[in-house]
């Protein structure tokens, strides 16, 4: 199975295949709302504004498994991401990222791009996908948006 294979859940309910963003370049990231790293939905917005008619999707999917630090209903999500960071970008429901219960999407591409170890370490580890649905790159949650750009520039650019 590729990336293209899973679906998940939007906030709004709608359950939405990845096929949807085929062709696009695809950056996926694991947020929290009261996490040290959640300034950076701020620049992962910034990018998302700046690059998304060449092509780039910005996927964010809320996890409270590190610190309790995404312990809100998906509304509360989605309303402190919109009003404190105006983010416009795709967010889906909350979800795990590790563990038994852990979403497929994170099963596979924890599979595809891993350091020491499989597990997410922590919110806002960032995943960059090809147009063709290849999982190119992982940052961890200390690599902001401004730092990877150029990569991000070079797929959009292909």
């Amino acid at each position: 199975m590729g990336f293209y294979d899973y679906s998940a859940v939007k906030m709004n309910g709608q359950e939405v295949s990845m096929k949807e963003y085929e062709g696009k370049v695809v950056l996926v990231v694991n947020t929290a709302s009261k996490c040290g790293f959640t300034p950076q939905l701020e620049g992962l917005e910034k990018l998302y504004k700046k690059y998304k008619d060449q092509g780039l999707v910005i996927l964010g999917f809320p996890c409270n498994q590190f610190a309790k630090q995404d312990p809100g209903s998906n509304e509360q999500i989605n309303e402190f991401c919109s009003l404190n960071y105006g983010v416009t970008f795709t967010m889906f429901q909350k979800i795990d990222v590790n563990g038994k219960d852990e979403h497929p999407i994170y099963t596979y591409l924890k599979e595809q791009k891993h350091g020491l170890s499989k597990k997410i370490k922590w919110n806002f580890t960032k995943f960059l996908i090809d147009r063709q649905g290849n999982v190119v790159e992982r940052y961890s949650p200390t690599k902001t948006p401004e730092s990877f750009e150029k990569d991000v520039v070079e797929l959009l650019a292909k």
